[in-house]
């Protein structure tokens, strides 16, 4: 719309000066029509300046449609990267897992904290362990090269009934269990290392914030 509004403000104003600048000189004295030639010579260079104008809009008119049907392929691909993750990842059908690729292509593995540990602990559940030990098969066969981070995390609710001083410490306890959990499974300890967020990274719900993600980064070494 922009673009278009400058096409008409440049045309219009080509318009007039074209018009100002037709005049007659068959009632005007040699000085006169001397200025008026002068002047209409002043009014064809800023025509010719218009005009170029005008063409700078069209240029850059073609440049942001190129470039707005590049940022539409880019969500496009966005939107069905997740589409099937778990049948790309090895994590598929594995329970309370969601797979998803993070914005610079690193694998995140979710487990649902519900499912992990019960409200305000960070021991984990006998029914967790099968979930557990099914992950920890995956990245043993599938992602054996890759560094892996264990990132625990919780809803906004300020912590008051529990031992824990804050959602942080909270994060951080989950996190490492589950790192020395899958170090057990045979995971190599050398490329996994936990990290904590508390409520820092929110997700729709509270019963969806609180989560354990597994994230799988770059092949090591």
């Amino acid at each position: 719309m922009r673009n278009g509004m400058c096409r008409r403000v440049v045309l219009a104003a080509s318009a007039a000066l074209m018009a100002g600048g037709s005049i007659g000189c068959s009632t005007i004295s040699k000085t006169d029509y001397n200025a008026a030639l002068a002047e209409n010579e002043e009014l064809r260079m800023r025509n010719d300046e218009l005009v170029s104008q005008l063409n700078r809009c069209d240029a850059d008119r073609q440049a942001l449609a190129t470039d707005n049907q590049a940022l539409a392929r880019q969500v496009s691909d966005l939107k069905t990267t997740p589409a099937q993750p778990g049948l790309d990842s090895g994590f598929g059908n594995i329970p309370g897992v969601s797979v998803e690729r993070g914005a610079s292509g690193e694998l995140i593995v979710a487990v649902a904290g519900d499912v992990l540990f019960d409200s305000g602990k960070a021991t984990l559940k006998s029914s967790a362990k099968q979930s557990l030990d099914q992950i920890a098969s995956v990245l043993n066969s599938k992602w054996s090269g890759h560094r892996i981070r264990i990132e625990g995390h919780t809803d906004t609710d300020p912590i008051r009934k529990s031992k824990w001083k804050s959602n942080e410490h909270l994060s951080a306890e989950r996190a490492l269990t589950v790192e020395q959990y899958l170090v057990g499974k045979g995971v190599d300890n050398d490329r996994v290392y936990s990290a904590a967020f508390g409520p820092s990274d929110p997700r729709s719900t509270k019963q969806q914030s609180r989560r354990v993600e597994i994230v799988i980064l770059a092949a090591a070494g």
